[in-house]
């Protein structure tokens, strides 16, 4: 199971009063079915209520649905080892997505609003049963294939019609339950023309109009017989830049850890910052530089690409006109496997959390 619509019950909306300047929250419920109520329900009544359950009565007409003008999260809440749940790093989301806010140049929700909403979200629906019980066979392949809540807060605008922006958007909160981000099989990558983003627009945001090309882009690949896709820079088209819908990284012979360096065209992405903390925290050697694709089929041993969604997820190999480079025989590295043991040990509560990034629901 990855991204799914069988969205959880509760929904968290707050809408901007720009006459007084004051966010409106609402908690809106579709049902109050426990979980094991409707996994016990009929195929076609339980269908009917997440059909319901995606119903969310906001404007049809706006700059959003007619123009791309939005922005969105992905973050996630763990079943712990403990029994407990918890938030990763919500405060780094928060700011990221009133970052975003304030870069399409709308009125940014609160950061403090925006934590406090995700941890009574999750309480909301885990009181009605909608969060994963931890399994502690999901240790055996370092969480790989575990499940944890997928929490999708996200900006839409007021009804509007002719390009514009938004000055009394709403901010929607919305989650499903999620398992493991890309599909099975191979994990190689294959470079694209296609261009992400370009030097002052809105690639450092997490706006929902950057993603129509990583769709396009990542469909071109899958249908090519790869599983990824990574971008090129738009000038030069020599610079990696990310993957369809993450941050990457390569370990150098050297054992030098490589990502590229943030700046208008990367987005800052709190899982990439995770695992630049935890690496350098391991004696790691890691450089934000810009990294070239000649420089990556000529000297990197290792490559992965994190983000969310997809957690720390290796990449067998890099295919660039037509020349593949193999990474490690094909099989995952001992660096990111290693990154991987740590950072969702810690988010699911079975290794000790440290840096202090969980917050307890």
């Amino acid at each position: 199971m990855a991204f799914n619509l069988e969205m959880y019950p509760i929904t968290y909306i707050a809408r901007y009063d720009s006459k007084t300047g004051t966010w409106n929250e609402q908690w809106l419920e579709a049902d109050t079915i426990p979980y094991d109520t409707l996994c016990k329900m009929p195929e076609a009544e339980r269908q009917a209520v997440f059909a319901n359950r995606n119903q969310l009565h906001i404007p049809a007409v706006s700059y959003t649905s007619q123009y791309g003008y939005g922005c969105f999260e992905g973050m996630k809440a763990y079943p712990r080892k403990d029994g407990k749940i918890s938030i990763f790093r919500p405060d780094r989301n928060a700011k990221r997505f009133a970052d975003s806010m304030r870069g399409l140049y709308c009125p940014p929700f609160p950061e403090d609003k925006y934590v406090e909403a995700s941890l009574e979200f999750i309480r909301k629906n885990a009181a009605l049963g909608y969060v994963p019980a931890y399994n502690p066979e999901w240790e055996k392949n370092n969480f790989a294939s575990a499940s944890a809540v997928y929490m999708r807060p996200y900006m839409n605008s007021e009804a509007a019609i002719g390009v514009g922006i938004a000055r009394e958007p709403y901010v929607v909160i919305c989650a499903t339950s999620v398992s493991s981000y890309f599909k099975g099989g191979n994990t190689k990558a294959v470079t694209t023309k296609r261009i992400r983003a370009t030097p002052h627009g809105t690639g450092c945001i997490k706006c929902a109009s950057n993603y129509v090309i990583s769709a396009l882009a990542k469909k071109e690949a899958e249908d090519a017989g790869y599983m990824e896709v990574v971008y090129l820079d738009a000038v030069e088209h020599t610079f990696i830049q990310e993957g369809s819908s993450c941050n990457i990284f390569f370990l150098m012979h050297d054992g030098t850890l490589v990502t590229p360096e943030l700046g208008d065209t990367i987005l800052p992405g709190i899982t990439r910052a995770s695992v630049i903390e935890l690496a350098q925290q391991n004696g790691i050697t890691v450089e934000e530089r810009p990294v070239s694709i000649t420089e990556v089929m000529s000297s990197a041993a290792e490559c992965f690409v994190t983000g969310t969604a997809a957690g720390i997820t290796p990449i067998e190999s890099l295919t660039h006109e037509g020349t593949e480079r193999v990474f490690n025989n094909r099989n995952p590295g001992e660096t990111g496997e290693k990154l991987q043991k740590i950072l969702k040990g810690t988010q699911y509560g079975a290794l000790t959390d440290t840096n202090n990034w969980n917050v307890i629901v």
